[in-house]
């Protein structure tokens, strides 16, 4: 509203979190250098283990039976029920430190925050694993920023366009096209991925849950970087084919 009304020339979001679809009068004009899209395990402060010095090879059954997990993502929740459907999935809200106490005063075993959000506030040395691919692929977005502004600055949408990074641009519009065509929101259980190959070809990696995990499905589609939102649009496609809309369609 703020930007619209003059008040303010850009917005600056956690992409992650913002609607795929675009606002009137607004433009996604800038989305810089992404940092790391995965998301991390943090464990109590006092708990005793080695962590190793490659996050991602830290063994997930570190988790004892029925662990409690504090995080209130759907995503997360259901991609960590896939493979351990013992764990105690419980919801834990707050910014990052009120939500790190709760984990160090006793309230949870573990709980789940993006890579990115613990490093950009100074949290790195609370990372105990990397969650990453296959066990957990990150959400829309995540990772990086997206800056808006008014659609008819040319003057603001050309100093975004030189901070913008093209390959982060090509990747998190094949996310959020996939995110847009399923029709579904930030906080349904879809989880992507993004890598590009030498000829800088964009494969996109895409997967729909159930709430509770026991169902999964996953599209892979690899393509031109120019044609990064049809490539999003045919990963939704295959997704709809092998039934992802039933997940999604939330049951009364």
């Amino acid at each position: 509203n703020a930007v619209l009304s003059g008040g303010a020339d850009l917005a600056v979001h956690s992409l992650k979190d913002l609607p795929t679809d675009a606002t009137p009068g607004l433009k996604l004009a800038g989305v810089p250098e992404r940092a790391p899209v995965a998301d991390a395990l943090v464990l109590p402060a006092a708990f005793d283990i080695a962590v190793p010095e490659r996050l991602e090879s830290m063994p997930f059954d570190v988790l004892t039976t029925g662990a409690r997990i504090g995080t209130g993502s759907p995503r997360r929740q259901a991609q960590l029920l896939h493979v351990r459907p013992d764990l105690q999935m419980l919801e834990n809200r707050g910014n990052v430190e009120t939500r790190m106490q709760k984990l160090d005063d006793g309230e949870f075993d573990a709980i789940i925050l993006a890579e990115a959000g613990l490093r950009r506030l100074g949290h790195a040395d609370r990372i105990s694993s990397l969650l990453v691919p296959p066990l957990m692929l990150h959400a829309v977005g995540q990772g990086a920023l997206g800056i808006e502004c008014r659609e008819d600055d040319q003057f603001i949408i050309n100093i975004l366009a030189k901070i913008s990074d093209v390959n982060v641009v090509a990747a998190v519009s094949a996310e959020r096209s996939l995110l847009r065509d399923l029709r579904a929101g930030c906080h349904a259980p879809v989880g992507t991925t993004t890598s590009f190959s030498e000829d800088g070809s964009l494969t996109l990696r895409g997967v729909v849950l159930s709430l509770d995990g026991a169902d999964r499905l996953e599209a892979t589609v690899t393509g031109p970087a120019a044609n990064a939102e049809a490539i999003g649009i045919e990963v939704a496609g295959h997704l709809r084919e092998v039934g992802a809309e039933r997940l999604l369609t939330p049951t009364v």
